[in-house]
């Protein structure tokens, strides 16, 4: 992929690599985490190790122009007739290459130590998640087992407007997107490229409901003034899904964001815990209610335990790591 004019303009960041229709970017929770300056809210939620996360897409196009989103609309057309699409491997590769070559620097960072650059160099971890729509890349199942075949875990988040291709995908966790409760908020606040987005959703919620060995996590993006309002039909939605989780998160007034909403639209945490809460009340299986402030996040659980299993210190998963394990 070159840097053209149709190209979303955050491809151009020094901190943004890609290859062919695969990009990476480092997240600011990996640079923390390096140079010890706090984890990112998925390590208290779910185990993962911030500094050994690669965050990735297979495509950077996406079929949603969502109006909290901080990515460039700018050359998001989603047609792929263009696309050259690598194998999986291929994406795997590249993938790990870009993580090394984004995080080269921090060798000699003196902030950061030795032992953590030298984790950072061998990721367990991939947030399928930088941008686009992943499910656009056809090969979406098969990716996800190659990393898997490498020992590194895969947190897969998608928009749910393609079910069959996400109920063929098993990855670590998977988390769908569901920014409104209804219909006509839908349309305001997502803004899908297609007609039948919603639909798809709504199917991709039942998809979700069959699975059985994947984690699912609802997640949800908190705009104030554009969909913090029935917090019951929330839950009515969730709870089609049976999901293991649901996130909601507020709103960051950054990026490119900032040119269709304003900083009011931005939810404190307080907020954010609230609405929370008030779903909750819909939704009794959820006992459990966790929040990080330093990400304006709370999480609705079941179980107090939210941890990965395989995650978890004393598992098998980092007995055999090549880099911290025995």
């Amino acid at each position: 992929m070159s840097d053209s004019e149709e190209s979303p303009q955050q491809v151009g960041s020094p901190d943004y690599h890609s290859e062919n229709h695969t990009a990476a970017q480092t997240c600011g929770w990996t640079a923390n985490a390096l140079r010890g300056e706090g984890k990112c809210y998925k390590n208290i939620y779910y185990g993962i190790e911030s500094h050994r996360c690669i965050q990735m897409t297979p495509v950077v196009r996406c079929n949603e122009r969502c109006v909290f989103c901080w990515r460039d609309h700018q050359g998001h057309a989603y047609e792929m007739d263009d696309v050259e699409w690598d194998n999986p491997e291929a994406v795997v590769d590249a993938s790990i290459e870009l993580q090394k070559k984004l995080l080269s620097g921090f060798g000699g960072n003196e902030k950061v130590p030795r032992e953590a650059f030298d984790e950072a160099m061998e990721p367990r971890h991939v947030a399928i998640s930088l941008d686009g729509e992943p499910t656009l890349y056809p090969y979406l199942p098969e990716l996800i087992d190659a990393f898997h075949d490498r020992n590194i875990t895969t947190f897969l988040v998608s928009n749910g407007t393609r079910p069959e291709m996400l109920a063929d995908c098993d990855p670590t966790q998977l988390y769908v997107s569901v920014d409104a409760p209804e219909r006509h908020t839908f349309d305001q606040v997502v803004k899908a490229m297609e007609d039948d987005a919603w639909d798809n959703l709504l199917e991709t919620m039942d998809i979700l409901a069959e699975k059985d060995e994947t984690r699912t996590v609802l997640r949800t993006t908190l705009v104030k003034g554009e969909n913090m309002h029935h917090p019951d039909w929330y839950a009515g939605f969730y709870q089609q899904a049976d999901p293991d989780f649901v996130e909601l998160k507020a709103y960051m007034h950054v990026g490119h964001s900032r040119g269709r909403l304003d900083r009011s639209s931005m939810p404190d945490h307080d907020e954010v815990v609230d609405f929370a809460e008030s779903i909750a009340e819909y939704m009794p299986d959820f006992t459990e209610c966790k929040d990080v402030p330093a990400s304006r996040v709370a999480l609705l659980s079941k179980t107090r335990d939210t941890w990965v299993p395989k995650l978890k210190k004393d598992s098998e998963f980092w007995a055999q790591d090549s880099v911290a394990g025995d």
